[in-house]
């Protein structure tokens, strides 16, 4: 592992079954992801160890009857990466965690390999759709979709297949600047519609929901 940055996360479940999963689940992932603490409420999230991870994997019925949307909304407001794991399969309580910003939501059925990769991905800034989030996604019908130009949906498009915006800028002969400024004038097109997307994973969601980009094309 010389050279090679270490993926950490900290893990929010009242499930000591779960929890013990997930530790296994990432000391086996190649490369490895580093479990740096864990708890049964959001505080170990915002405490040393776990305020340092990079990913915060995150139950959303921890009281098992209300979704915790606020705290997984203090979460993603705060700039951390959360990656809601959840018992809760249908659409809306999908769409609502990605609405406020999560960068992925996955059922508990979905198991270790979609999990790990979600992750490993959250923690580089790149999207993820496992099984779930993608049938939400591809069933969604609200209406409320916001208007981009061409060349706003050319550098968005272009943006989730790239690793920077560096590479963006590069590859439409842009300016990083300029490729900045389409991504935010497209994110308040959003907020703007009522759906934020704080996240590039977000972005991606929506994306998808407005059929500006397939599914198999990232």
């Amino acid at each position: 592992m010389a050279g090679e940055e270490l993926t950490t996360a900290v893990v929010v479940d009242d499930h000591p079954a779960i929890v013990a999963g997930i530790r296994a689940w990432c000391a086996a992932a190649d490369p490895p992801i580093e479990v740096l603490d864990s708890g049964t409420t959001p505080a170990v999230a915002w405490t040393e160890p776990g305020l340092s991870a990079d990913v915060v994997v995150f139950d959303l019925l921890l009281n098992r009857e209300v979704p915790a949307y606020p705290d997984l909304r203090r979460l993603v407001d705060a700039g951390r990466s959360v990656i809601v794991y959840t018992m809760r399969e249908d659409r809306d309580t999908i769409l609502r965690c990605l609405d406020l910003g999560a960068f992925a939501c996955l059922v508990k059925t979905e198991g270790p390999k979609h999990l790990v990769q979600a992750i490993q991905t959250a923690s580089r800034n790149l999207p993820y759709t496992p099984p779930a989030m993608a049938r939400a996604i591809g069933t969604d019908n609200r209406s409320d979709r916001p208007r981009l130009t061409p060349r706003e949906t050319d550098v968005l498009v272009n943006w989730f297949a790239c690793e920077s915006k560096e590479m963006v800028a590069r590859k439409l002969n842009l300016s990083v600047r300029t490729v900045n400024s389409y991504i935010d004038r497209v994110r308040i097109r959003y907020a703007n519609a009522g759906r934020p997307a704080s996240t590039k994973a977000a972005l991606v969601a929506r994306a998808i929901q407005d059929g500006l980009v397939r599914l198999d094309e990232l």
